[in-house]
C-alpha cells in the first residue's frame, strides 16, 4: 500500500525541472526497495509452478519450504540466504531452487501488480481496483509451440529439409545419441515452449484465449483487458484472427456481441501495388492483420469496421468504413459471433439477404446442435503427425515392393496402397486439378502443385500423381464408401475462389482436404449432389470470402455458411423442372469426367438398361463454363438475389476470375454474362435453354 502511494507521487510529478526528475528518481528507487521481497517471492513461485515439480518428494520439500523450515523464505527468495539443505528434503528443494533461479534469470517473469504498484487502487480489498487507462502496443506474433524447421534452419539445415516430420524425427534422435551439444540445446528449447503454454492454460490468467495453438498475440489481448480499467481502452495491432478463429471465438462474442468492440480496422500485409511495399517486409503478403480497438465495458455506440485496407488513407474513402452492432456480428456468424470481413455495407446488406432465405450447416447457437444436413466433419490423415504412414513411389517399390494395380493404387504383401490426396490436387467440381511435384529445397513447402492440362483431364483414364500413398487399411471411411465430398482447407478470401470443393473416388486423404461425410442411413447421393453444387455456387462462395480470414477454412467457418435447406430444393420450379433436378444434371456432368469416378455415377444412377455405369463426360471447358453459369443462376434465385446490379456486384468480388476470363474472351466476363442471361431463362420457366451470347 505505501509502494503504491509512492508510485502516484512519482506519476504526479512533470520532470519538467531537474528537481522534480531527481525528486522521481529517489521516490521510485524506494518504491523498488519496498515491493523487491514481494517481487522476489511472486518470481519465485512463479518459477516454480512453471517447472511442475512431480513426485511427492518434490511436494513435500515445497510446504517445508513455505512453512518456513529452511529458512525465511523471503531471504531465500531474493537470494540474502540460502535454504538449511541438512535433511533429504532439503537437498531436493536445493535442487528445485537451482532451477527456478536459472528459469528467473532467463525469463524475468513480470509481476504487473508489484511493478506498476500506483495504478491499482483498494489493496486491502479481495479484488484490485483501477488499471491503465490505455494498453497501446503491437505484441508478437509467434506461436508458443517450438517450430522444428524455423529452430533447425539456422542450425541444422539438414534436418530442417527433412521432407516428413517423421524424418526429422530420425535426425533429431540421431543427434541425442551422437551426444550433439544442439540436442540438448533443442531439447531445452521444446522443454520451455512446452511449459510456457502448459502455464498460458493452467494458470488461470488467459481463461479466453489460450486454447489450440497459442499464440503469445493472444495473451497480450486477453492480458491487456484485465490491466486496463473497466472504463480504459486496449489498441492494439493483432492478426486479424483475433476476430475470425475458433480459438479466439468465445473472447471476440463477448466483445463483439456485448458492444464493447470499438474499431475493428483490418488490413492485408502486401498492400496490392501500393507504393513502399509490404506493410511488414518479413511477413507473408497475404496475411491479414487489424486494429483492434475494445473496452471492457460496453458502449451506446455500434463499432467501426473496415476490411481489406491496404492504406490508412483508404479509411477516407465513402463506403470503406462502417458501423457494425452487437447484433449484426450475431446475425452472420451465429455459432461463434466472430467478424464478418465485409468490405461494405452493400456487403452486410446482401448477406443479410442471403441468410434470410437459408440455413446455417450446423447451426449450434441455441447451445443444441442443429443440422440443415445430415453431415459430420472429418480429417483422416494428418500430414505431420501420421507421416509416418506416408510412402513414397520409390519408397512403394523398394521398402514395400509394390505393384501397380492401375489407376494409382498399388498392391503388396502387407496390403494394398491409395494415393493420398491433399488440399492442391482438387478444384470446384475437379479431383484432377493438379499433381503434387517436391521440391526439396523450399523448407515450408517442398510439395507444389504440378500442372494438369486439358488434354490429360481429357483422358478419362488420366489420374493426378501424389506425392505419397498409405496403406488402403488405414484410409478409415464408413462402410461402402467408395467417393467422398472434400474441401481445400487451404483457401484465402484473396484467393480466385474460397471455397473449393469435389467429390473425389476412395483414397487417403491428408487434412489439408477435409471431408463432409454423410451420417445418416440413406447415403443418398442425389441429396449429396446438392448440397455439393451448393457448396460451389458463387452466391455461397462470396459469403464465405466474408468469414475466412486466415490461410484456413476451418469446420467452424463451414459450418456457419448458409446453405439451402434440401426441401426448398423440391419446392422451388423454374418451368416444369424442380431446382433440385437442374442441379443434380449439372453437378453429375461436372463431376463425372474419369473412369476413377465411376462410382459416384452409379450412385447418381447415370447407368444404362442393363445397369452398366454409361461412359463418363468429357472435358469440355466451354460446357464446364455454361453448367457452372446455370448453377449459380439456380442459386442466386434460391437466396433471393436476383436484382442484376446485385449479380453484377458479387461476380466483381472475384477479381482474378474476372481478369483470367476478360483475357480468354476479348474482354468478356463471360460467366457473369451466361449466368445474368440464365437468371432471365429460368424466371420465364426454360431452364434448358440454350444460351448463344
Amino acid at each position: 500500500l505505501r509502494a503504491a502511494s509512492k508510485m502516484q507521487i512519482v506519476e504526479g510529478l512533470t520532470d519538467a525541472e531537474i528537481a522534480e526528475a531527481h525528486r522521481s528518481a529517489d521516490v521510485f528507487a524506494e518504491v523498488e526497495e519496498m515491493t523487491a521481497p514481494l517481487d522476489a517471492l511472486l518470481k519465485l513461485i512463479h518459477a516454480i509452478d512453471w517447472l511442475d515439480i512431480k513426485g511427492k518428494a518434490g511436494k513435500a520439500a515445497l510446504k517445508i519450504f513455505f512453512d518456513g523450515q529452511f529458512g525465511d523464505p523471503l531471504d531465500i527468495a531474493m537470494g540474502k540466504k540460502e535454504p538449511k539443505t541438512k535433511r533429504e528434503e532439503g537437498q531436493r528443494f536445493a535442487e528445485i531452487l537451482g532451477q527456478a533461479r536459472m528459469l528467473i534469470a532467463e525469463e524475468n517473469f513480470l509481476n504487473w501488480q508489484v511493478t506498476f504498484p500506483g495504478i491499482w487502487a483498494d489493496w486491502e480489498e479481495d479484488e484490485l481496483t483501477g488499471g491503465f487507462h490505455a494498453v497501446i502496443g503491437t505484441p508478437p506474433w509467434d506461436r508458443m509451440k517450438l517450430q522444428q524447421i524455423e529452430w533447425f534452419a539456422e542450425r541444422r539445415p539438414a534436418i530442417a529439409m527433412a521432407a516428413r516430420a517423421s524424418d526429422r524425427q530420425k535426425l533429431i534422435a540421431a543427434l541425442e545419441k551422437a551426444g550433439d551439444p544442439l540436442a540438448q540445446d533443442y531439447a531445452k528449447a521444446s522443454e520451455r515452449a512446452e511449459a510456457g503454454t502448459r502455464m498460458a492454460r493452467k494458470g488461470g490468467d488467459y481463461p479466453l484465449l489460450s486454447g489450440g495453438d497459442v499464440n503469445l498475440y493472444s495473451l497480450f489481448v486477453e492480458r491487456a483487458m484485465t490491466v486496463v480499467k473497466q472504463d480504459g481502452l486496449i489498441g492494439l495491432l493483432v492478426p486479424s484472427g483475433i476476430a475470425s478463429d475458433k480459438t479466439a471465438a468465445k473472447f471476440f462474442k463477448g466483445v463483439a456481441t456485448e458492444g464493447r468492440l470499438k474499431t475493428l480496422y483490418d488490413f492485408e500485409n502486401g498492400r496490392q501495388g501500393r507504393k513502399g511495399g509490404p506493410f511488414f517486409p518479413d511477413v507473408h503478403r497475404s496475411f491479414k492483420f487489424c486494429a483492434l480497438v475494445a473496452s471492457p465495458s460496453p458502449t451506446d455506440y455500434a463499432a467501426q469496421c473496415a476490411f481489406f485496407l491496404h492504406d490508412v488513407t483508404d479509411l477516407t474513402e465513402e463506403g470503406v468504413r462502417f458501423a457494425l452492432s452487437a447484433e449484426d456480428f450475431a446475425r452472420v456468424n451465429p455459432n461463434t459471433g466472430t467478424a464478418p470481413i465485409f468490405r461494405s455495407k452493400r456487403d452486410a446488406d446482401l448477406t443479410t439477404v442471403i441468410y434470410g432465405n437459408a440455413v446455417p450447416l450446423v447451426d449450434r447457437s441455441s447451445g443444441t446442435e442443429v443440422k440443415s444436413w445430415p453431415v459430420k466433419y472429418s480429417t483422416m490423415f494428418h500430414m505431420t503427425n501420421d507421416s509416418g504412414l506416408f510412402r513414397t513411389r520409390k519408397e512403394l517399390d523398394e521398402q514395400e515392393a509394390a505393384y501397380p494395380l492401375g489407376g494409382n493404387t498399388f498392391g503388396s504383401t502387407s496390403g494394398n496402397w491409395l494415393p493420398l490426396y491433399v488440399g492442391r490436387m482438387i478444384h470446384q467440381f475437379d479431383h484432377r486439378a493438379a499433381s503434387v511435384e517436391v521440391n526439396e529445397a523450399n523448407l515450408h513447402n517442398a510439395a507444389l502443385s504440378g500442372a494438369v492440362s486439358e488434354e490429360q483431364k481429357a483422358d478419362p483414364d488420366f489420374v493426378p500423381t501424389p506425392q505419397y500413398w498409405v496403406p488402403e487399411s488405414e484410409a478409415d471411411l464408413p462402410s461402402g464408401t467408395e467417393w467422398t465430398i472434400a474441401f481445400r482447407d487451404i483457401a484465402r478470401a484473396t484467393d480466385a475462389r474460397t471455397m473449393i470443393a469435389a467429390a473425389i473416388p476412395k483414397a487417403g486423404v491428408g487434412n489439408t482436404a477435409p471431408l463432409i461425410l454423410w451420417n445418416d442411413e440413406e447415403q443418398r447421393a442425389d441429396h449429396k449432389s446438392l448440397l455439393l453444387g451448393n457448396l460451389g455456387a458463387i452466391s455461397l462462395d462470396y459469403v464465405t470470402r466474408q468469414k475466412a480470414q486466415s490461410t484456413h477454412l476451418n469446420w467452424y467457418i463451414v459450418e456457419q455458411l448458409p446453405v439451402i435447406a434440401l426441401d426448398q430444393f423440391e419446392k422451388v420450379h423454374f418451368g416444369t423442372k424442380t431446382a433440385a433436378e437442374i442441379v443434380r444434371q449439372a453437378v453429375l456432368e461436372l463431376t463425372y469426367t474419369a473412369h476413377d469416378m465411376e462410382p459416384f455415377a452409379r450412385d447418381m444412377g447415370y447407368v444404362d438398361a442393363a445397369g452398366t455405369v454409361k461412359p463418363p463426360f468429357a472435358w469440355d471447358e466451354e460446357r464446364r463454363l455454361v453448367l457452372r453459369a446455370k448453377l449459380d443462376a439456380v442459386f442466386f434465385h434460391l437466396y433471393g438475389i436476383t436484382d442484376r446490379d446485385d449479380i453484377r456486384y458479387i461476380y466483381s468480388t472475384f477479381p482474378i476470375v474476372e481478369r483470367e476470363e476478360k483475357a480468354a474472351y476479348g474482354g468478356k466476363y463471360r460467366s457473369c454474362e451466361l449466368c445474368l442471361a440464365y437468371m432471365n431463362a429460368l424466371a420465364a420457366g426454360n431452364p434448358d435453354a440454350e444460351i448463344k451470347l
